[in-house]
């Protein structure tokens, strides 16, 4: 699946997610909510569209095959003739003609298309296995934006907790004349804040589930395993890993394919010869009985060096275009992994200071509401602190689920399915 293909893909799954929110439909499913990474690709596998075609292609594959491995390049031919002299002298002289022509292989031609028919068969394949690979992409991106979005709605709904738990503490302090009307109305400004927040994560985790359904046919388990990183470089093997991912391994046969369309054009430097069996049945008058005759013809076309010269070069322009791109794509999957491998390092760093920032955060809060609670500090610092401890709590979440994200982006990577 191309690049362009992927975004359309995308946007027309968004565009449909949209339309199925503010319609308040629900997305069918059936059964318990799948909790395998491996069956959930293959379920939103089965849904793509461009999984109805590979099968027909693989059968399109092994007609050619056929036609590749058959006696005779092209169909065999039946002519039929048939002359007299009605028009003419009327004397009863007819002529009537059976020519059955079969061409005929050009030495090692049969060979050429029998390769290419197999390097067509193997790139089938491998595009079928590049476009599934596309696909667990988008099955790991939907998965952790559902999780991120699932922690934010969490964390918002604590928020919104924790300031009706505050506003009724302080409105009840406020009524015993403990604080001023000021800290009443903050109190109710970050109860307000709260469900404000609240309510857009709410709608932020729906949109997120209704996307991960339309996209693998499943409601959204509960939970899903963080994926184990498959591989790590550098790594003796790191060869190895390139060599086997699907954008590589869709290259490079598409390059094979390149060099057996180059081989077959260097074979065809004519159009197949051409043997005929003709049997003739004719009379010289009404009066003369039929007499019968049987002939061979060898038809051999003359090749053409210009011709042959284009369809050669054009073959080769080909190969030279496929293996460079195959290169290209090596390199490119490479520096792919290595930035896979970069990022995910950077957020495992990342999680133990965002652990060590929460800890200072919730110890501080912990000391504000004691502080608060004897009068000794003000509301205004109370919640300045806990808008710091609530900042450094989402910083945790959302660098926890990065880094399990990180692993996934890793595997997709380096090409391992889950």
């Amino acid at each position: 699946m191309t690049h362009g293909g992927c975004r359309g893909w995308r946007k027309a799954r968004a565009w449909a997610a949209a339309t199925a929110l503010a319609a308040g439909t629900a997305f069918p499913t059936q059964g318990a909510p799948l909790t395998d990474w491996g069956a959930i690709v293959a379920s939103a596998w089965s849904r793509h569209p461009q999984s109805a075609g590979w099968p027909e292609r693989g059968r399109e594959s092994a007609a050619a095959r056929e036609a590749a491995s058959a006696g005779a390049p092209e169909p065999a031919s039946v002519t039929l003739g048939v002359r007299d002299d009605r028009v003419g002298s009327g004397r009863g002289r007819q002529e009537w003609e059976v020519e059955f022509a079969v061409p005929l292989w050009l030495p090692g031609q049969r060979d050429a298309r029998i390769a290419e028919a197999d390097s067509r068969s193997d790139e089938t394949a491998a595009r079928a296995a590049l476009a599934r690979w596309d696909v667990a992409g988008e099955v790991r991106e939907a998965w952790w934006s559902l999780a991120l979005a699932r922690s934010a709605d969490s964390l918002a709904a604590r928020r919104a907790e924790a300031a009706g738990a505050l506003e009724a503490d302080v409105t009840r302090r406020f009524r015993a004349g403990d604080v001023s009307r000021i800290d009443a109305n903050l109190a109710s400004s970050e109860r307000l804040a709260a469900q404000s927040e609240l309510a857009d994560a709410r709608l932020a985790a729906r949109q997120a589930e209704e996307a991960w359904t339309l996209l693998t046919g499943e409601a959204p388990a509960a939970e899903l395993g963080e994926e184990t990183a498959r591989a790590s470089l550098p790594v003796p093997d790191a060869g190895a890993i390139v060599g086997r991912h699907p954008q590589v391994l869709a290259a490079a046969a598409v390059a094979r394919t390149a060099r057996a369309r180059a081989a077959v054009a260097e074979r065809n430097r004519r159009a197949a010869p051409e043997l005929a069996l003709r049997v003739v049945r004719e009379r010289g008058e009404t009066s003369e009985p039929f007499g019968s005759s049987v002939g061979v013809k060898l038809t051999i076309p003359l090749s053409s060096a210009a011709q042959v010269r284009r369809e050669t070069s054009a073959a080769a322009v080909d190969v030279e275009t496929a293996e460079a791109e195959m290169r290209k794509t090596a390199l490119r999957v490479a520096a792919d992994i290595a930035r896979a491998q970069w990022a995910l390092d950077t957020v495992g760093r990342q999680i133990v200071a965002a652990g060590e920032r929460r800890a200072l955060a919730q110890d501080s809060l912990r000391l504000a509401e004691k502080a608060y609670a004897l009068g000794e500090s003000d509301l205004a610092t109370l919640l300045r602190l806990r808008a710091a401890a609530q900042d450094a709590e989402n910083q945790f979440e959302r660098t926890r689920v990065a880094r399990s994200a990180a692993i996934s982006r890793f595997n997709q990577a380096a090409g391992a399915l889950p």
